[in-house]
């Protein structure tokens, strides 16, 4: 056995054992670093997104607020940013929060992002969906050099030194700063060791933030079809022809027969009593918008025709009170009830009709609910019965889940907004009451002190005023007696052949009881609403519409059937005169003897004779002509109808003659009244009491 000799160098020992331990630990520290790495570029782009923002409400916005541009949508450019800076600061300040505490600093990390993800998912999904309609304002405000001048000046004022050319560089950050989250919060995940504690929480928070991104881009998906369907155009007759082909026709059809056999009980309806809820509350308070806008409208209108009566200008032949109470009336109709006017249009039409614009958008995006709704359980059937779709059925589908979704999910808080609004409005209109009570009763206080009864006990008062109003009723009892015995042979104004004919077409449909007269114009603003000329003949069909409102009743026109409301109808009588075929209407006698406060002794009828009611056209207003085809009118002076239309056929203006004049006039100008010719004898005299004191 040979031994090794000793002259040979000891062999080397190699350090193949402890390289591997030197590598992993090289390893950990390159890990470690490049997680603490990614937690500060977390921390400090964060910090960079809050400033940059500040920036951009702080100065830039502000500024351009002060320069007061009227074509400059403020609102519509940076949406709801302030919220988005305002959780943005929050945020950041608990991530700075966790840089003292190291060891936790992860998880602290993790747990901020859940904590924080519902109220990020509001506000970004907000200011993400309203994004492009901001760069659309961007790029139009870049086609007025003026505009564009303005902004830029601005951006040179505010931050110089970012260099930006125009409000897309800040408007686009936070856009870009949420769907960065998901990205490093993966960076931190990737060089963190599986066994750590904080691997799970940083898994959960990563796996939030995409489920925010998400849920931004369906919201934004869904908000892209609400704004399709919602939009309402205003076509003519024309234009709706034009849309028209055979794919259109078809899916009309198809829906209308669905339609057809869930009424009739054939094929079962898709219930959502969520969203029936929800539609109701709404129906609910559009309807009650439109009624009070109706009714304020009618208030203005009436407001501005009590206005252009001046009773302080009138000569009252009296002495005392009547003074007063011309400088109380002047008073009112220069100073107190137009400036009232004013008040009510700024503060309670003009919000009321903003109000009724807002509710547009949803009434069309329910409609339209209701269409892809038909269509989806269509193709549901067929789905079920085939066992597939094509593209285009899966993205109908789809479209009527997104809307139906978006409305569900908006239209508690758009119901909840709408009402505080029109709540508000109410709130006005009460306080515009009581001031313009106050301010009556206010003038009215200081005229009547100056009155020499203004000291009298009110017992007394009382007395005196029952004494001369017993005296005035006996006076003017008398008077009429004595109007009814020189009353002479009524002449009548016979109707049109066209309006005879039509009545007679009335008659032979409905009977004469069922006929009525409109009181005042009627202006349809609501689906299957009439517009009417006062004066007109229609004939009742129902006395409530079909939701059971009775204030609407459905009349037939002679041709145009609808509703009309009940308040401005008044019944009428065919009554045969003596010229065969000749008819006239004449009102009823229980609504006319409704107009006075007094009731007529029943004094003998004459027997010899018997004649209708007659009734004389006059000008209810006066009227200025300002063509050779129209012919001037003073308030009160009787007229002959020739024509109650131009030569196109429109109502709205009526052939007259005046004076030997024949012209054109508006009809609404026009109003029917009791004859009132009478010759050879004189209103009875009597003096006025006097007054006790």
């Amino acid at each position: 056995m040979a031994s090794s000799s000793p002259d040979e160098p000891p062999a080397k020992e190699t350090p193949g054992a402890e390289c591997p331990i030197y590598e992993e630990i090289i390893c950990l520290d390159r890990v470690e670093q490049n997680q603490r790495l990614a937690v500060e570029e977390l921390i400090k782009t964060e910090a960079s997104y809050v400033h940059t923002i500040e920036l951009c409400v702080c100065d830039i916005r502000a500024h351009l607020r002060q320069k007061q541009l009227p074509d400059i949508d403020l609102e519509g450019l940076f949406s709801n940013i302030d919220d988005v800076l305002c959780v943005s600061k929050r945020f950041l300040k608990g991530l700075e929060a966790t840089v003292s505490q190291e060891p936790e600093q992860l998880l602290l990390i993790s747990a901020l992002f859940q904590e924080f993800k519902e109220e990020m998912e509001s506000v970004y999904k907000v200011y993400c969906a309203c994004y492009e309609q901001a760069l659309l304002l961007v790029e139009s405000y870049k086609k007025d050099p003026r505009l564009q001048q303005e902004i830029v000046e601005t951006l040179n004022t505010t931050v110089p030194h970012t260099g930006a050319s125009d409000l897309s560089f800040f408007l686009v950050m936070p856009v870009q700063r949420v769907t960065k989250y998901p990205l490093l919060l993966q960076k931190i995940l990737e060089n963190t060791s599986a066994r750590d504690n904080a691997y799970s929480a940083l898994q959960s928070a990563a796996s939030a933030m995409l489920e925010i991104n998400a849920n931004i881009n369906e919201y934004k998906r869904r908000k892209e079809v609400a704004t399709k369907y919602s939009k309402v155009e205003h076509l003519t007759l024309r234009e709706r022809l034009g849309r028209l082909n055979k794919h259109s026709i078809a899916k009309k059809t198809t829906r209308l027969s669905r339609l057809f056999m869930h009424e009739a009980g054939i094929v079962p309806k898709t219930e959502d009593k969520e969203f029936d809820h929800l539609e109701e509350k709404f129906q609910f308070l559009a309807s009650g918008v439109t009624e009070l806008k109706e009714n304020v409208t009618s208030y203005l209108n009436n407001l501005q025709v009590f206005l252009l009566s001046k009773p302080q200008e009138c000569e009252l032949e009296m002495e005392g009170a009547a003074q007063q109470y011309r400088r109380l009336a002047g008073t009112l109709h220069r100073t107190i009830f137009p400036e009232f006017r004013r008040r009510l249009d700024r503060l309670v039409y003009q919000p009321l009709c903003s109000l009724s614009e807002t509710l547009k958008g949803p009434q069309q995006l329910i409609r339209k609910r209701l269409d892809k709704l038909l269509d989806y359980e269509e193709i549901e059937e067929k789905k079920s019965e085939t066992g597939n779709v094509t593209y285009d059925e899966e993205a109908t589908m789809n479209t009527y889940l997104a809307i139906n979704t978006l409305l569900v999910s908006e239209l508690p808080t758009f119901n909840q907004v709408a009402m505080k609004w029109l709540g508000q409005i109410l709130c006005s209109l009460v306080a515009l009451q009581t001031d313009l009570a106050k301010q009556v009763l206010q003038e009215a206080e200081i005229e009547l002190a100056q009155l020499p009864h203004s000291h009298v006990p009110l017992p007394t008062f009382w007395k005196m005023v029952k004494d001369t109003l017993s005296q005035s009723g006996a006076q003017l009892n008398s008077f009429c007696q004595k109007f009814e015995t020189v009353m002479p042979s009524p002449v009548v104004q016979p109707l049109s052949p066209a309006e005879e004919r039509r009545v007679l077409s009335l008659v032979n449909k409905h009977g004469p009881e069922k006929l009525y007269q409109v009181t005042s114009n009627i202006s349809g603003s609501r689906d299957l609403d009439l517009t009417l000329q006062r004066g007109q003949i229609v004939a009742l069909l129902h006395e409530m519409d079909t939701k059971g409102n009775t204030n609407r009743w459905l009349v037939d026109a002679g041709g145009h059937r609808g509703y009309v409301l009940a308040g401005k109808l008044q019944p009428y009588h065919l009554v045969q005169s003596q010229k065969p075929r000749m008819q006239m209407l004449a009102p009823d006698a229980g609504a006319e003897r409704r107009r006075h406060s007094y009731t007529l002794p029943e004094t003998p009828k004459p027997q010899v004779l018997i004649t209708p009611p007659a009734f004389q056209v006059v000008a209810g207003y006066a009227f200025t002509a300002r063509s050779p085809h129209e012919v001037s009118l003073q308030a009160g002076q009787p007229l002959t109808v020739l024509e109650p239309h131009d030569k196109k056929g429109s109502k709205e203006w009526s052939l007259v003659e005046v004076n030997g004049q024949r012209g054109y006039v508006p009809s609404s100008y026009l109003m029917m009244v009791p004859t009132q010719e009478l010759g050879g004898w004189s209103l009875p005299a009597w003096s006025l009491p006097t007054q006790q004191t």
